[in-house]
């Protein structure tokens, strides 16, 4: 199988140098081109967003996604700063396509911590930067990468505020209706190794519920490994694991799906 196209992962996380001999280096260096063509890399605040930048400049097959994630928005002690640091980060079109940057990510709401009463969370401080970071993308017409964690209400009012923005929700756990009605609108769903999880039903029946066109995979390496790996590291190769599980949902061979994913991943990024 090769082709692929791991549309988010986060290649700058310091979890590669503790558990990879040769650090995230030394897997990228063997996985790209073959078997995987394209890596979407996922910054989740200023700092490794600008991480993300600069490793994918040293990998031909690698992009970069550049975005406030709503768990890093809660220690930003000055929001409007952060907000205008990153949109000087995103430039021109021009720099941008020089910086190799796709996307604005990730973004969005999560409220799990919160659920649980782990970590007192602020909502209002999450909505404020989803908000800000969708109006941003609107006006630089970039993609976005939504992570949506237990907030699937709350993210669907948002996007519906921002018509004008399209892109993904990242490894998605919301339902199949959702998942219709998002995909209806324009938007693409990506599956991660979640999918491959013995008790995945609810992810499998969105899976089957989004149009083949619309449909992404991805790893979000170094985390959510598929069986038979999970727990352990994980990285872009892995996602053959994924593929397969999804060809299985479609009736195909993995190598159908792969190419499948990975052109619909080129339609999203790669189109603007």
């Amino acid at each position: 199988m090769n082709g692929i196209f791991d549309t988010h992962a986060h290649y700058f996380d310091r979890r590669f140098e503790r558990e990879a001999e040769g650090g995230a280096e030394a897997i990228l260096t063997e996985l790209l081109p073959d078997p995987v063509s394209l890596i979407l890399n996922v910054g989740t605040n200023l700092e490794t967003s600008r991480l993300a930048v600069a490793q994918a400049a040293r990998y031909e097959g690698m992009y970069a996604a550049v975005g406030i994630h709503p768990e890093d928005s809660h220690w930003i002690a000055d929001p409007d700063a952060a907000l205008d640091e990153l949109r000087s980060m995103l430039g021109d079109a021009v720099s941008r396509r020089q910086d190799k940057i796709l996307a604005l990510g990730e973004i969005g709401l999560d409220y799990h911590y919160a659920n649980y009463g782990e970590i007192a969370l602020d909502r209002e401080k999450e909505a404020y930067f989803f908000e800000a970071q969708m109006r941003l993308a609107e006006e630089l017409g970039l993609p976005v990468i939504i992570h949506d964690r237990e907030a699937h209400g709350d993210c669907f009012e948002t996007i519906l505020r921002h018509p004008g923005v399209r892109g993904v929700f990242h490894s998605y756990s919301g339902s199949a209706e959702m998942a219709r009605d998002l995909t209806r609108r324009g938007w693409y769903i990506s599956f991660s190794g979640t999918l491959t999880f013995k008790n995945a039903g609810r992810v499998r029946e969105a899976a089957l519920a989004v149009p083949r066109d619309r449909l992404l995979v991805e790893t979000d390496a170094p985390y959510l490994a598929p069986h038979p790996m999970r727990g352990r590291l994980n990285h872009s190769g892995l996602l053959v694991h994924t593929l397969s599980a999804l060809a299985e949902l479609w009736e195909c061979t993995p190598e159908e799906a792969a190419s499948i994913t990975a052109q619909n991943g080129k339609n999203l990024f790669f189109s603007l």
